[in-house]
């Protein structure tokens, strides 16, 4: 999940996993954990399709799509790129700076897909079978936005994937200095709400540790540090804002 604003500045309706298709094995990938130290062994499959159960499979198992040509991408980081809840480094200036923003959640999910989708921002990656898939898992409940508000003006927000006590951020946009950070600000803050969230048994996954990423607290860990710790995330509930 890239994007923020750095100043200067499956078939299956109801979004269920499928079960009679193991994923790796639809994609021809055997994701091996510990078999990854270079940029390109990030992306481990192509091809497979865009629906719910096999979007919702995938983060299951630690893959996540990027277009591909005509294709689809599934990428799993040989070093992925986490946010522990309690490792956000806000600054001063930063907490100041978000009391000017009002956070609201999913009340204009597609806008901040459109907003991050923007073709004139550089290394854009978001198409349109992107936006429809993502649209599709948030009308079914899975996908959400964290959105920051000014003047009544949307100015930045992030969208991504919750299962379980994992949120998996796609990407983020801003259109006011600090508005993605305030939006990643109110993100950790909905994660930590309850017993779970403040124990720390939560976690932002962001896909890849950018330089400036890591100064938000960003950290990266080994894809088999990440996969063991997928396993007992997937067990953790929902954090309140999204449980019902």
């Amino acid at each position: 999940m890239g994007d923020v604003d750095d100043d200067p500045d499956l078939d299956d309706s109801d979004g269920d996993e499928r079960d009679d298709v193991e994923l790796g094995v639809e994609l021809g990938v055997e994701l091996d954990p510990e078999d990854a130290e270079h940029d390109a062994s990030d992306l481990v499959g192509i091809g497979a399709d865009l629906e719910p159960g096999t979007l919702l499979k995938a983060y299951r198992t630690g893959l996540f799509p990027m277009p591909e040509g005509r294709s689809v991408g599934w990428w799993s980081p040989a070093h992925r790129g986490v946010l522990p809840l309690d490792g956000l480094r806000v600054t001063r200036s930063l907490r100041r700076s978000a009391r000017r923003f009002e956070i609201r959640v999913d009340t204009c999910f597609d806008d901040v897909v459109a907003a991050c989708a923007d073709p004139r921002r550089p290394h854009g990656w978001i198409d349109r079978r992107i936006a429809r898939a993502y649209g599709t898992l948030h009308r079914l409940g899975w996908a959400h936005s964290v959105e920051a508000w000014r003047d009544d003006r949307l100015v930045g927000g992030l969208y991504g994937v919750a299962i379980g006590g994992l949120f998996a951020g796609e990407s983020m946009f801003h259109h006011e200095t600090d508005a993605s950070k305030a939006a990643l600000v109110g993100l950790v803050d909905l994660l930590r709400s309850d017993p779970a969230g403040a124990a720390g048994d939560r976690l932002i996954d962001v896909q890849w540790a950018t330089p400036h990423l890591r100064t938000l607290g960003v950290r990266p860990i080994s894809r088999a540090s990440y996969v063991q710790r997928l396993e007992l995330l997937l067990d953790v509930p929902l954090p309140p804002v999204w449980a019902d």
